[in-house]
């Protein structure tokens, strides 16, 4: 990167936390363009940013939902619990906490996401494991539904999830 283009990114990094005092849709327009700036999609944080804090010298951050949601991502569920943290550097989150995805019968921390540009997709890790994803699930910032979660816990989901009949989405 050019020094004017570091500067520039700088600026907006330091002015991003006096945007998200400014109220949740002020706080969720940073918080979702910050991503971008370090190489990954806007699309991984919900419409639903109340406040955050980012520590451009390590890259520690914290993100507070106005509460916890459910996200479909192609026929992926996920769960985003009320407060996210973890240390985003240039295309990869880590130390991540506070996102969940459901597989098969099981709900699995998300501990770090790498993007492979090249390849457009994005590497979720849990553990030990990962699973790449298209990046292009996460190009429009997902909008959160406390319902969605729901639609697992009845037979629907349990049809839905087990592929036997096609269930339509909410």
């Amino acid at each position: 990167m050019s020094p004017l283009t570091l500067l520039l990114v700088a600026v907006a990094v330091a002015a991003a936390p006096l945007a998200s005092a400014a109220g949740g849709a002020s706080a969720n327009g940073a918080a979702n363009d910050l991503l971008p700036k370090y190489g990954l999609p806007k699309g991984l944080i919900p419409d639903s940013v109340a406040s955050y804090s980012f520590d451009e010298t390590t890259g520690d951050f914290e993100i507070r939902l106005a509460g916890t949601c459910y996200v479909w991502f192609g026929d992926h569920l996920v769960y985003y619990e009320k407060t996210i943290r973890g240390c985003l550097s240039s295309g990869k989150i880590t130390s991540l906490s506070g996102i969940q995805a459901k597989k098969l019968f099981l709900w699995v921390s998300v501990s770090g996401i790498v993007a492979h540009p090249k390849d457009g997709t994005l590497e979720f890790q849990v553990g030990f494991v990962s699973e790449e994803l298209s990046a292009s699930l996460f190009d429009k910032v997902p909008v959160c539904g406390a319902s969605a979660g729901a639609q697992l816990r009845g037979v629907a989901g349990v049809i839905r999830e087990l592929g036997l009949l096609p269930v339509a989405e909410d």
